[in-house]
């Protein structure tokens, strides 16, 4: 069941599950923390699983600004202080990696764990960030279908696309539920990301690296070179699955996190 807290004056949507070692799951761009619910069935009689919808999605109210990850980083803390829970085995996909990086820059203490599905560590490119922002300001004239309209096509892999329609028609719903402006402000942080890379080497905790093999936005070679980056790190390729790899094979997914939780 979903309750609320305020992290600096946003009212934040959230839910935990279960109880034992905590895990505080990031959900990808443009969607909401309903993309881990095969992960939290699958971890709820082991795990105390924690998530939250990033500011503006899902229904957590939208900030002021720019949604830069280390604001999600900051409020994925604040929910854990709310919740009383001293550390967390961080779970990021795509713009969820990016924060559950910036927690492992700024809050190293807290992290029992890291998982990094289909995401990178390097930022934006100048020609990727202005991309950004023209779709924000398209987003803001033209409504949230044009982010729908943007990211629909890579957002799963064709395997999912054939065999899987209906995630793709859920995929588009959220989207276009969520408002203009909290796209916007995603999309402009999203840019605004730092470069994560001369941090690796010193994320100090056990770390899985996860990538659909049809992974498009964040291929499997950069999830290759995070894990030869992060010291033990352990990759995972997952064959028929996209960007949203939980969410397209959750049974392979789940299989690979599971093991690596229950070894920590």
């Amino acid at each position: 069941m979903a309750s609320s807290f305020v992290a600096s004056g946003v009212r934040l949507q959230y839910e935990v599950v279960g109880d034992g070692p905590a895990v505080l799951f990031f959900h990808p761009f443009p969607l909401g923390m309903w993309t881990w619910d095969e992960q939290v069935r699958a971890l709820a009689a082991t795990h105390r699983v924690v998530r939250f919808d990033m500011r503006g999605f899902g229904g957590s109210a939208v900030g002021d600004g720019p949604l830069t990850m280390e604001r999600s980083a900051e409020d994925g803390v604040a929910l854990l202080d709310h919740l009383g829970l001293g550390r967390a085995v961080a779970v990021g996909c795509s713009m969820g990696g990016y924060v559950a990086l910036a927690l492992a820059r700024s809050h190293r203490d807290r992290l029992s764990g890291l998982v990094l599905a289909d995401t990178r560590a390097t930022p934006d490119t100048p020609e990727a960030r202005a991309g950004r922002a023209t779709l924000a300001e398209k987003t803001l004239k033209d409504g949230s279908a044009a982010v729908a309209a943007k990211f629909l096509p890579t957002l799963v892999g064709p395997t999912t696309v054939r065999e899987r329609p209906g995630i793709v028609g859920r995929i588009e719903a959220s989207i276009l539920a969520n408002s203009p402006r909290a796209l916007a402000n995603a999309l402009l942080g999203l840019g605004a990301r730092a470069d994560s890379r001369p941090s690796l080497r010193e994320i100090g905790v056990k770390t899985l690296v996860v990538c659909g093999a049809e992974d498009t936005v964040t291929p499997p070679a950069d999830s290759e070179a995070m894990a030869a980056a992060i010291p033990g790190a352990e990759l995972a390729i997952l064959e028929r699955s996209g960007h949203l790899s939980n969410l397209e094979t959750p049974g392979t997914f789940n299989a690979r996190l599971v093991p690596f939780l229950r070894g920590l």
